[in-house]
């Protein structure tokens, strides 16, 4: 089968389109045939080897931690799945033709192969965060780089609990973000006077690490009301970075239940194919994202 891996730490360059072996799938896992693979930023940190809290790789390794599939072959264990399945879920070195799933939920109508790869990690990441940092219903909660992935995913979520968003991004995306039922302003200057004028912030999540934490905490007063997913040097500022992840089983029973009652969407930005994984490294790098970003096998 064709896999992308990396045999070095790098620039997106180092990512190779190479023959591997069919991974087999262990008790208590699955095999898909893969449709389409998630492409995370986690994916192209752990390419150039940041340190996010994670298992350490060990090089060569494979990438990519989402996919939607075709279950191929059932580890000791399964129950509740067949073969020829329509599921999607969370795995490792999913950037293949097949991949090995560790929790699974199956496809529902209406859902394709490539917006259903972009929800796993996503909201593990978006319900994980709200958790941690705590804001309740009735309260504000400041998302900024909020139209990627996880950020559309935290303001659909928290809409739902009766949570007021602000959310920050570029100028393109201001609309975007009005239309998930944010207070929308830009990042560029000036941005933290603009938010003031939405009123109190109760809590700030920072999802595009862009070296706004010391804003975040003045803006909510508390270093603990403010959580990131992308700035390694937050505990300096007394802020928690989130990067071990919880329960994918529970984030995706959440997330048919959202997809069910039509409060979640996400749409997919940019297909890419399998051999074209460098470029979406790079388009994600390069941040300015709305939605997601998949690669479709």
């Amino acid at each position: 089968m064709k896999q992308v891996t990396f045999a070095e730490f790098g620039g997106p360059d180092v990512l190779r389109l190479t023959e591997a072996e069919k991974p087999e799938p262990g008790p208590g896992r699955i095999r898909i045939a893969v449709r389409a693979a998630g492409v995370n930023p986690a994916d192209w940190r752990i390419r150039e080897g940041q340190k996010l809290g994670a298992h350490p790789v060990e090089l060569p390794s494979g990438l990519g931690l989402d996919a939607a599939g075709v279950v191929d072959a059932i580890g000791a264990g399964v129950e509740g799945v067949g073969i020829g399945d329509r599921v999607f879920g969370e795995g490792h070195s999913t950037y293949a033709e097949f991949a090995v799933l560790t929790a699974w939920a199956h496809l529902p109508d209406g859902l394709s192969f490539e917006e259903a790869a972009g929800y796993p990690s996503v909201m593990e990441t978006a319900l994980r965060i709200l958790r941690e940092v705590g804001v309740q219903p009735g309260r504000t909660l400041l998302v900024s780089g909020a139209s990627g992935g996880v950020g559309s995913a935290v303001l659909q979520i928290a809409r739902a609990r009766g949570i007021t968003v602000i959310g920050t991004a570029g100028a393109a995306n201001q609309d975007y973000l009005r239309g998930l039922g944010a207070h929308a302003t830009t990042y560029d200057e000036g941005w933290v006077e603009r938010v003031r004028r939405f009123g109190p912030i109760d809590a700030a999540l920072d999802l595009a690490g862009s070296g706004v934490i010391p804003q975040l905490v003045e803006l909510t007063g508390d270093p603990g009301a403010v959580v990131s997913i992308a700035d390694l040097g937050a505990p300096d500022h007394g802020v928690r970075f989130s990067g071990q992840a919880g329960s994918v089983p529970d984030a995706l029973a959440e997330t048919l239940r959202l997809l069910a009652d039509g409060q979640l969407h996400i749409p997919v930005t940019r297909t890419y194919a399998l051999a074209d994984a460098a470029t979406a490294h790079a388009d994600s790098r390069a941040g300015h994202t709305r939605g997601r970003r998949v690669l479709v096998v």
